[in-house]
């Protein structure tokens, strides 16, 4: 495998970008039906992203965006083996090259096409390889990709608390999906590289923090302050801890496994940039014994909690997903979110983007997809008739003030040469609407 040049560029900070984004909310998992049967949830349909796609990508202009964190519908585009449907990514991801959209591309997320069945299928990280490889070798001017979305996430509600796709509830099952998706994704930077060297992976993951109630609570909420960390430290090849390593074993992973997560992670972690997603849920309060976690509220925030991360892994980051609760301004989450990541910046953390997700209000994210009740959940900087929001107003105004200063701080993309690739994205997309 060719490798880019990785040096840290001798250039003028001021050249560096710093990353305003948005995203279209694109899960897609299979939950239970109210008829006891699968049932697709797929929220670039209940959201009308099919009809108005091209509206959707000049609203990101309008703002001032021009990084979208988007995902194609795995399940659509590769329905079979073998088999690609390239006919509305096409339309899409043609369009954003031409008006000058920088896509960090999210090749699965939170669900997998019918033929692979689930996360506990082992053949689902060559499968999954083939298919960004597929992906690549099409679009081959995309450079910033998300391969698996929150890791953690998935396998969590997927295979440890039995929401979605193959709805299981274990430790094992949850380490069965865990590992296959880091496989999945270690596989596919791997095939994208071959075609693109110059790619960058921005992991997005949330960024989870637990909080005891009480002194009882102590050892439960270390090993969930553990846990959490388990799907970067398999990605990013990072030694995890003994509590962690005796987790693992005891529930499937083999130590040779373990071995090549170690090997694989820490070969492909100088083409990563972590992505850190934050929202007032991820904080929780933990009871002992078996009792339900408590909401915590912002107790931390994104400045300690991210900061935590960063010192552990010690790289690029990017704030990639933010909104706000339901009962919250959301206005006002952003005047409060914000601040933390100048914050960050200024203690010379490398933070590179910020993202307000999503684009669009989303659709029965209230009952964490499971319920086809059609609620919307105005978490967007547009409604679903493409009107702004307070928010959308707010999150310009922002853009317009903090773009002309930033590069000035931003030497930190300059860490493993992101920003060069980056910045080479920028000059081509250019280029071709010339």
């Amino acid at each position: 495998m060719k490798e880019p040049d990785i040096s840290i560029l001798q250039r003028d900070p001021s050249d560096s970008p710093f990353l305003f984004a948005t995203g279209l909310e694109c899960s897609y998992p299979v939950v239970t039906g109210k008829a006891g049967m699968n049932e697709r949830v797929d929220e670039l349909a209940k959201t009308l992203h099919y009809e108005h796609w091209k509206t959707d990508l000049d609203l990101c202009k309008d703002i001032g965006i021009n990084v979208l964190r988007y995902g194609p519908a795995y399940y659509t585009v590769n329905p079979r083996a073998d088999k690609y449907d390239w006919d509305f990514c096409d339309k899409v991801f043609n369009r954003m090259n031409k008006i000058g959209i920088i896509p960090i591309t999210d090749l699965c997320h939170f669900g997998v096409p019918d033929f692979v069945g689930d996360f506990q299928n082992s053949d689902f990280p060559e499968l999954f390889a083939a298919y960004a490889k597929a992906f690549a070798k099409r679009y081959e001017w995309v450079t910033l990709y998300t391969p698996v979305n929150e890791i953690l996430i998935t396998a969590n509600n997927s295979a440890q608390i039995g929401f979605w796709n193959e709805r299981l509830s274990s430790d094992k099952t949850f380490v069965t999906a865990l590992k296959n998706c880091c496989r999945a994704c270690l596989r596919a930077e791997e095939e994208i590289l071959k075609v693109q060297p110059r790619a960058v992976f921005i992991e997005s993951e949330s960024t989870e923090c637990y909080h005891p109630t009480e002194p009882a609570a102590i050892p439960r909420t270390d090993f969930l302050n553990e846990r959490r960390f388990l799907a970067l430290d398999l990605i990013y090849g990072v030694e995890v801890s003994a509590m962690m390593y005796e987790f693992l074993m005891d529930n499937g992973l083999t130590r040779e496994e373990y071995d090549w997560f170690r090997q694989h992670g820490n070969a492909l972690k100088r083409y990563n940039v972590m992505g850190n997603d934050y929202y007032v849920t991820n904080e929780h309060r933990v009871p002992p014994g078996d009792l339900d976690f408590q909401p915590a509220g912002r107790i931390f925030g994104y400045y300690v909690n991210t900061h935590t991360y960063f010192e552990r892994y010690r790289m690029p980051i990017m704030h990639t997903e933010t909104n706000q609760r339901i009962d919250m301004d959301p206005v006002q989450w952003l005047n409060e979110e914000w601040p933390q990541v100048v914050k960050l910046k200024q203690d010379g953390v490398p933070v590179i983007g910020f993202t307000w997700f999503s684009l669009i209000d989303q659709v029965d994210w209230d009952s964490t997809l499971r319920e086809n009740n059609g609620n919307v959940n105005e978490f967007g900087l547009y409604d679903l008739k493409r009107r702004p929001h307070p928010i959308c107003h707010a999150y310009k105004r922002l853009i317009e003030q903090w773009r002309p200063i930033l590069p000035m701080q931003s030497v930190g993309l300059d860490v493993h040469g992101v920003s060069q690739r980056i910045k080479g994205t920028r000059k081509r997309s250019r280029r071709k609407r010339k």
